[in-house]
């Protein structure tokens, strides 16, 4: 190692070193990797409470959308869960969603204007910005307004509603009792994945829009009581209403590559179509804003357009759960089809950009499950060799659209299958959302669920990967070895080293060694050269404090956040077994030099192979 020499004179008592010196666990730093603790338990008990109360809230609010329905629109005092479709109301029937945008209109004015939108944004903004942290009022402003909105026609499905009640109890719920900003985000996402498997009794889709869509990772101590919540609130909703699939399907033959081939191709259809359906919502709502009317006027504007609409095609009205049964049942013509694809899409997106309160699961499926089964009622008929169902084709339409529109492409397959129970449909349902989410990722940035929190210059994360820092060790980017000092020099000598310039002489630290070569300290260079002290003062009497030292098996990722937590820059690395032997150094320049590694492994070769094995310049 390069130092100076020690000189030979006495020199006071070393201050007395601990028999293992403070590191990274005595500096209290959370790992950012460790198996899951017993505070996981605590955490999956709230969640399962959590996932059980949305589905009793899930039930309720289709029971208050039930009421509406049928109170203004068949004029009878029931709750059943009934489509608008079958009014009789004439031209009246436009004025209904019309009061139902002024009452919501209203209550996002008077009540909170968090209420408008379609929910899942909304949650990403608070965990992302808020610390998980969404205002109590919202777990019932929310449900009613959406109920208002959805029961006097408005064109949107329930689920998105359920979604943001849930995570609005979740977040309540994280706000009473003693909990990390990270287990609050937790149970937020128990509540919005329980809301959406009790509504559709999908669960592990429910799990995989957690993780896609809200989580933002995938670990043991957030996935496990996001999953116990959904598992509760799925075995309530069976016992409540039933195991029966969402959207029954007779039996799907398996089949052919060619049929597996169209659906691929027709998931680059979805997948451009997604790109147009997300710019088309927020055009419109960019045209709303232009308005020279307050925003609380604009619901009800956007309820003119959905009653004209309802009068002239009835289906689009309402959450159209029964048409999304219908169209992947294969009980709609082609002609019915094409109407219910343009309308529903029109009547969505014109309600959507008024910024009333619904959701964009169901009109999406809507709109994707009418254009896939028009294309595949053509398909048979133009080219029955191909062996396509018409029915599979709709499947397959309703998820890759959601899948290009949201970027949730394992939620979006999943979702299908368990929605139908069919296992046949998995493999195409696969390839249709895959091509969906390739086209969708190449041609736009941002998703439907992202666009609007990310003009509010909210970064999103998009993709999840292994963090980098955590696969490397510490001993491969320390520099070693260790330039050190020992505890018996004088400042002087020091100085006098330090003037000769060389590279060694440059560092900002330098541990300080006893005469067994054992770490009793770390001196700075600002230490070093203090005129506080005299140039006779040996390098013992400066040491204040115990050094930070980090192992050498330790990650990057752990010696990064040790530093910040710290508030330095640099660290002693120490042997695992032995704490007081050094072994180098490792300062936030070898961190980044650790990422340039990471940066030219991500980086196209300038050479390639060819066939011979030959090295050959692109």
């Amino acid at each position: 190692m390069a130092q100076p020499a020690a000189p030979d004179q006495a020199v006071p008592p070393l201050p007395s070193a601990p028999a293992r010196m403070p590191g990274l666990e005595a500096a209290g730093m959370p790992r950012s990797f460790r198996p899951p603790t017993r505070r996981v338990l605590w955490i999956s008990l709230l969640a399962l409470l959590i996932g059980l109360a949305a589905a009793v809230i899930a039930r309720a609010l289709t029971l208050l959308i039930g009421l509406i329905t049928n109170l203004v629109f068949y004029g009878r005092l029931q709750d059943s869960f009934v489509s608008p479709a079958g009014n009789h109301l004439g031209a009246w029937v436009i004025a209904v969603p019309v009061i139902g945008g002024l009452v919501v209109g209203a209550m996002a004015r008077y009540g909170s204007r968090a209420i408008r939108g379609h929910g899942i944004p909304e949650a990403m903004e608070q965990v992302l910005l808020n610390q998980s942290r969404i205002p109590p009022r919202l777990v019932w402003l929310k449900p009613v307004s959406s109920a208002i909105v959805i029961g006097t026609g408005g064109p949107f499905g329930a689920e998105g509603p359920i979604i943001a009640t849930g995570g609005a109890l979740g977040s309540l719920l994280g706000q009473l009792v003693h909990v990390t900003a990270d287990e609050r985000k937790t149970l937020l996402t128990a509540g919005a994945a329980a809301g959406m498997a009790a509504v559709f009794a999908a669960p592990l889709a429910a799990v995989l829009l957690a993780i896609e869509l809200l989580l933002f990772e995938r670990r043991a101590r957030s996935l496990i009581p996001v999953a116990f919540a959904v598992v509760a609130a799925t075995a309530l909703r069976f016992r409540l209403q039933g195991g029966a699939p969402m959207f029954p399907l007779a039996h799907l033959v398996m089949p052919g590559a060619a049929a597996i081939a169209a659906c691929a191709a027709l998931g680059l259809l979805l997948g451009l179509l997604s790109v147009g359906v997300t710019r088309a919502a927020y055009w419109v709502e960019d045209q709303f804003e232009r308005l020279p009317l307050h925003w609380m006027w604009w619901p009800a504007l956007g309820g003119v357009a959905v009653g004209v609409i309802g009068w002239f095609a009835p289906l689009t009205l309402g959450v159209g759960y029964d048409n999304i049964a219908a169209i992947v049942a294969g009980r709609i013509g082609l002609d019915a089809l094409l109407a219910l694809c343009a309308l529903k899409f029109l009547s969505w997106v014109i309600a959507l950009g008024s910024g009333t309160s619904g959701g964009t699961l169901a009109p999406l499926f809507t709109i994707g499950g009418a254009l896939g089964g028009a294309i595949g009622l053509l398909l048979a008929h133009a080219w029955p060799a191909l062996g396509l169902d018409p029915r599979l084709a709709a499947l397959v339409g309703m998820a890759a659209l959601f899948a290009g529109a949201s970027r949730a492409v394992l939620t979006s397959a999943v979702f299908a299958f368990e929605t139908t129970a069919q296992p046949h449909g998995l493999l195409p349902l696969l390839g249709g959302c895959m091509a969906a989410y390739l086209v969708s990722g190449l041609l736009m940035r941002t998703t439907i669920m992202t666009e609007k929190i990310d003009r509010r210059g909210v970064r999103v994360p998009a993709d999840y990967s292994a963090d980098y820092l955590e696969q490397v060790p510490v001993r491969a980017a320390m520099s070693a070895p260790a330039v050190t000092l020992r505890a018996t020099q004088t400042l002087a000598e020091v100085r006098v080293w330090m003037a000769g310039g060389s590279a060694a002489t440059q560092h900002r630290g330098y541990p300080v060694l006893d005469a067994q070569d054992r770490l009793c300290g770390v001196l700075t260079r600002r230490d070093l050269l203090d005129d506080t002290h005299g140039p006779a003062t040996p390098l013992a009497a400066l040491i204040r404090r115990a050094p930070l030292t980090v192992h050498a098996g330790h990650s990057l990722r752990e010696a990064a956040d040790h530093m910040v937590l710290a508030g330095v820059g640099r660290l002693v690395v120490v042997d695992g077994e032995d704490p007081q032997r050094v072994l180098g150094m490792l300062t936030r320049g070898d961190i980044l030099a650790a990422h340039g590694r990471r940066l030219e492994e991500a980086r196209v070769p300038t050479r390639h192979l060819d066939w011979l094995g030959t090295a050959r310049r692109r």
